[in-house]
């Protein structure tokens, strides 16, 4: 029998999430929840790019969702848990409360949403004590993750790790160009490209950082056993050597083109666990920096020193603009974790509480 799927929200990740559910031959949309007038009354398939109807049409009601009983509600809406000035769409306050109200009705929850809790200890304590609650009311569980923070940074790291006999340090890079990326309020406004170098973005203010990947820096350095001091930021930037237009608008020359920045995971004065991203507009600026592994658009390398070295190296070679894989990944990641997820016992779970998520039945048909 099918697992009966609500869907909640329709933006760049939950249209993939939809998507991926109506397709995924173990589950069933049963109803879906959007926060856009536009789009309520549509079809699932039509808000997805579906052709055939599922007909399973939009609502803005998501007490009525609730109310269908599904199975396992998939949680797209926005609800970073970061600064304000990072933060878009909902606040994370009425992410929490969302949440709360399905796990206590008995539905579990995948989401995308409330990104500390990739590891709970890491959130907001006051969020994790209602959300705990609520999973015992209901006898729910809810699993938080996707591709960065999420699988980059637990189970594959992980999996690489058993080939060693010693661990000095494991570093995941998301190596990337954003040229592409049409969404000034992103490329300007949350990288400040385009912006004087002494122009501080808002994604490496001050703490940001830490809230946004901390989660993941702290999971595996506890899955490795590692006790970890402190986590420490770093970031730099580099000027554009010439004036160039993108998608997002003009970059003149001498103004921000590319960041790279750094969570350390430091146990003493030692960097054990780090994550960092190489964010480029263009491929060939700041040469100085890591290149991007395979793919036009770039992608993930994890790297383990110690005895011996490794190298992992993914990427999408299919496609130029990197957005696109990532957050089709990043959907994938929590609906093929369905199943798992309604099987396992209550509570807020990690990778780490639930069997290897692989692609099991999905395997199409000669």
């Amino acid at each position: 029998m099918a697992i009966r799927v609500g869907q909640w929200a329709t933006g760049n990740v939950g249209k993939q999430a939809l998507r991926s559910i109506i397709e995924h031959p173990g589950l069933e949309l049963v109803g879906l929840v959007v926060s856009d007038p536009a789009k309520i009354g549509k079809d699932a398939a039509e808000l997805c790019g579906l052709d055939t109807p599922t007909g399973v049409l939009a609502i803005s009601d998501g007490d009525a969702l609730i109310a269908m009983k599904p199975d396992c509600i998939c949680y797209c809406a926005v609800g970073t848990s970061g600064r304000q000035e990072v933060a878009t769409g909902e606040r994370p306050g009425t992410a929490v409360d969302q949440l709360c109200d399905i796990l206590s009705a008995g539905i579990d929850v995948v989401s995308t949403a409330l990104i500390p809790l990739v590891h709970p200890q890491s959130a907001d304590p006051e969020a994790v004590r209602r959300l705990e609650a609520a999973c015992r009311e209901g006898g729910s569980s809810c699993f938080t993750s996707g591709l960065d923070p999420g699988y980059m940074h637990d189970v594959l790291p992980l999996v690489l790790s058993g080939l060693s006999r010693r661990i000095d340090s494991v570093r995941v890079s998301e190596v990337m160009s954003y040229g592409v990326w049409d969404k000034p309020e992103a490329i300007t406004g949350k990288f400040g490209f385009g912006k004087p170098l002494d122009h501080v973005p808002p994604i490496v203010q001050p703490g940001v950082l830490t809230i946004m990947w901390g989660c993941a820096v702290r999971l595996l350095a506890d899955q490795l056993g590692v006790t970890l001091d402190r986590i420490e930021e770093y970031y730099e930037l580099h000027p554009a050597p010439e004036t160039f237009t993108i998608p997002a608008g003009t970059i003149e020359k001498g103004m921000s083109a590319g960041m790279r920045f750094e969570v350390r995971g430091m146990a003493g004065d030692k960097a054990v666990v780090v994550v960092e991203h190489v964010t480029r507009l263009r491929n060939e600026d700041a040469p100085h920096w890591p290149t991007g592994p395979i793919g036009t658009g770039g992608g993930y390398r994890i790297q383990i020193k110690g005895d011996p070295d490794w190298v992992l190296e993914v990427g999408n070679p299919g496609y130029d603009d990197p957005t696109i894989p990532g957050t089709l990944a990043t959907a994938l990641r929590i609906v093929n974790a369905i199943p798992a997820v309604c099987d396992a016992a209550p509570g807020l779970l990690t990778p780490f509480d639930l069997p290897l998520i692989t692609g099991k039945g999905l395997v199409a048909a000669a």
